[in-house]
């Protein structure tokens, strides 16, 4: 084992472990960081205590510790152990653990001060899982404030080192050259013409035509790993043996994948992600890359996570790559051409930037500070954030933005918020072992065996009961029988959100929260007017989520068992048909309406909400925008933009909608009809936006009016996209000289000079222009036409009139 390439840099790394904090280890595929390293740190590295080995998945963290026993001659749960959900395997001389990233940080919660650690290794680093990033937050934490001792060693074989080492400016970062063995890249893209699932099947079976060993196919998820699967039936020889790999697998069912062929076999082994880890397939020296992955991405507004196939990144091209060269020089064909190869991104996205912050937000508030007061890689967004503080909220863990005793419950066990949720909900035996059943079914749901989840809930299922068993001990409550008739309440205590009432056929329902779902129209839960859908998946092809998992629901005891899921809402709403108002009283579950009554005379107040609630609901459109309303809004609008250095209020429909009881709630007293509300003034109430200092400089600033040389006041016109504009006579702006501003002398009026009969003679923004120039034909003209009329030769010095010469001059 010294012959691995890591072990040229051990002397290296074990000095850097004794004089830094945190050291970074970059190196490749097979060089025996996972399986050999932490070993010779455990033998030669001094460390008085034990040693954590983080790894991103359960499948990794077995077999890691298998291997690692086997090295010492010793079966797991002696010197080396493994913990991870639903199965731990230590004892009382186990100094090196391997543990799920989960699990780390429910150690550190448990222990802040890690007593008797003295370094955590974070294995496979660079898949950025959301656990790896929330342990290294609370890991430095722990260095900064409890255990300057404590050593962290960060570890992938294609690490960001460039933002690590922001992070970490003063840690060591150590390169471990060469891989065990070479591996020979190639690339071709898939035929346009053909199914993805057919041409990947047929490349696989021409590689394994070509050359000898089994073969490693990355696939993005579970659907394609089935169809693959089957296509390849028909192209392979006799000897090999397809076996998928996957995480929804058992345990057992995952290892059947990676133990060697039969003698006289070799194998294609069909897997996701999950073998881009530290997982030694045996006998793999052939690897076929489909480049792409199947990631979730969670959406803050809707709160469901969709499932995304996208291209990976370089990093993970070259995870996949060295597969092939762990054991003997091996070949990947990358299906994917080398230009677009090189146009990946560098790294993937981290899970933190894409994932439901909620159980983060959870364990970091259980620790006792809030995300901004920790050293985070990335930090977390702040829409999930928000999203995340919501559903805390609505399940009780937090208040005013504190956690509560109840909160502090669910953080204990380590699951999802709304699993722990419906955990601490359970009081007597048989609640609780209710809660552990689901608890265990949702954590790893049944694929391809319906969405009835009352069915698995009766359905015999070893890890099912395994996991129920330990989620029991966790609450000291070992009895209870688990009881179907229990689960509905229990499924509302953390999915209230989610039940759902069908809407017309075909399967589609309305959740609580105001969504759509759907069920395939044969589903025959899709019979059942009301259910709870735990589970859900948002797809690209409906604006309605999937429903994976549901019960149906006896609405009626559901409400009995659990009385503060429905509240009463007396509402006032427009009857359009009639042009009336009318009082209701509803009964619902979030928007679901389970009863209306009608109510009697409602209050002012009542009416008034409805009014408000109305207008916002159907728009400004539903008022009476009289002229003058309309102008001082647009004035209101031009004031923003042309005196900005004052705090005019916005005036877009928008702003106006939600300001509505601010400018017209006080124009309503004594409004209880419709056609009242048409009455209102809205000129007046417009001006309610605005305190009397901003009112008189509105009207000496954008003035309604402006008063020509005659004496008449001649309204001005404003226009959201055009200049303000002054429509009068000519023989009226006679004696003036230059154009009229307003906007304390920023914006110049548009002058539409009239004739006498009203009609445009010319538009100008420059009246001293037009006296000086263009009048002199407008002057021509307009004597012939209007000869008794005043046409000076000088208007901009002349007398302005309002009459005709006969009037004006009588000795004429």
């Amino acid at each position: 084992m010294s012959s691995l390439p890591v072990a040229a840099i051990l002397p290296e790394l074990l000095a850097a472990l004794k004089s830094a904090p945190q050291v970074l280890l970059n190196a490749p595929t097979g060089a025996g960081k996972s399986t050999w390293l932490p070993l010779q740190i455990l033998r030669d590295g001094g460390m008085t205590g034990r040693i954590l080995l983080l790894e991103p998945r359960r499948l990794a963290a077995r077999n890691v510790a298998q291997r690692l026993a086997e090295l010492l001659g010793e079966q797991p749960g002696d010197t080396v152990g493994y913990r991870m959900r639903a199965r731990t395997c230590v004892g009382p001389r186990t100094r090196l653990e391997v543990v799920t990233e989960g699990i780390m940080t429910r150690m550190i919660q448990q222990d802040p001060e890690l007593t008797g650690v003295s370094l955590v290794i974070l294995d496979e680093f660079h898949e950025r899982s959301l656990q790896a990033d929330l342990a290294l937050a609370l890991l430095l934490d722990v260095q900064q404030g409890l255990r300057d001792d404590l050593k962290l060693l960060i570890m992938s074989a294609t690490l960001d080192n460039e933002r690590l080492q922001r992070l970490l400016p003063d840690a060591p970062t150590i390169v471990s050259e060469g891989r065990a063995f070479p591996v020979e890249r190639r690339y071709a893209a898939l035929p346009a013409h053909q199914r993805a699932d057919e041409a990947i099947a047929v490349a696989v079976a021409s590689l394994l035509r070509e050359e000898q060993g089994s073969l490693l196919l990355f696939l993005p998820g579970v659907g394609e790993i089935q169809r693959v699967q089957e296509q390849l039936k028909e192209r392979v020889a006799d000897d090999v043996l397809l076996c998928p790999l996957y995480g929804a697998l058992p345990l057992e069912a995952q290892r059947s994948a990676i133990v060697p062929a039969p003698a006289g076999y070799r194998k294609v082994v069909l897997a996701t992600n999950i073998a881009e880890t530290s997982l030694t397939i045996e006998g793999i020296r052939l690897v076929v890359d489909s480049a792409q992955e199947r990631v979730a991405r969670f959406d803050p507004r809707t709160g469901l996570t969709r499932l995304i196939t996208q291209r990976i990144s370089q990093a993970s091209m070259t995870q996949r790559a060295g597969r092939a060269g762990r054991l003997a020089p091996g070949i990947c064909l990358h299906l994917i051409g080398k230009d677009q190869a090189e146009r990946a991104a560098a790294q993937g996205d981290p899970e933190i930037l894409q994932a439901d912050l909620a159980g983060l937000l959870l364990d970091v508030l259980q620790w006792g500070c809030e995300p901004d007061a920790l050293t985070w890689l990335d930090a977390p967004p702040d829409a999930s954030l928000r999203a995340a503080r919501e559903l805390l909220t609505r399940l009780g863990a937090l208040e005013a933005g504190r956690l509560t005793a109840r909160g502090r419950e669910m953080a204990k066990p380590g699951n999802d918020p709304r699993l722990a949720a419906m955990l601490v909900a359970a009081k007597t035996a048989d609640q609780q072992a209710t809660a552990a059943r689901l608890v265990a079914i949702l954590e790893e749901p049944p694929r391809n065996a319906g969405s009835d989840l009352a069915s698995a809930f009766t359905r015999s299922n070893p890890a099912w009961q395994q996991r129920s068993r330990q989620l029991l001990n966790r609450l000291s409550q070992p009895g209870g029988q688990p009881d179907s008739a229990l689960a509905p309440a229990l499924l509302a205590q953390a999915f209230g959100d989610r039940i759902a009432r069908r809407r017309g056929q075909g399967g589609r329902y309305q959740l609580a929260n105001g969504m759509g779902a759907m069920l395939d129209d044969d589903d025959a839960l899709s019979r059942h007017e009301w259910l709870i859908a735990p589970l859900l998946l948002q797809t690209s092809t409906s604006p309605d989520a999937r429903i994976l998992q549901a019960m149906a629901v006896d609405i009626d005891r559901l409400l009995a068992d659990c009385p503060t899921l429905l509240e009463q809402r007396d509402v006032v709403e427009w009857d359009d048909t009639q042009g009336t108002l009318k009082a209701l009283r509803r009964s619902q579950i979030g928007q679901l309406v389970v009863s209306v009554k009608p109510l009697g005379k409602p209050s002012e107040e009542a009416l008034h909400r409805a009014m408000l609630n109305g207008i916002r609901e159907k728009g400004l459109s539903t008022l009476h925008w009289s002229a003058a309303a309309q102008q001082l809004r647009i004035r209101l609008g031009c004031a923003a933009r042309w005196l900005p250095e004052y705090a005019w209020p916005a005036v877009d429909d928008a702003s106006l909608l939600a300001s509505l009881e601010q400018w017209l709630l006080p124009e309503m007293h004594g409004v209880h009809s419709l056609r009242a509300l048409q009455n209102i003034d809205l000129a007046r109430a417009l001006l309610h936006l605005l305190d009397w200092p901003l009112r008189q400089r509105l009207d000496s600033a954008l003035p309604t009016h402006y008063t020509v040389p005659t004496g008449s006041r001649i309204a001005i016109r404003y226009d959201d996209e055009n200049p303000p504009a002054l429509a009068v006579r000519m023989q009226e702006m006679f004696g003036e000289a230059t154009t009229p501003v307003i906007a304390e002398g920023r914006v110049a009026l548009v002058l539409e000079l009239l004739s006498p009969a009203q009609r445009p003679l010319q538009i100008t923004r420059d009246l001293s222009a037009f006296w000086s120039g263009a009048y002199r034909e407008v002057q021509k003209e307009m004597k012939g036409r209007y000869p008794k009329h005043v046409w000076p030769d000088d208007p901009a010095t002349a007398a302005p009139t309002t009459r005709t010469r006969k009037y004006s001059n009588p000795s004429s």
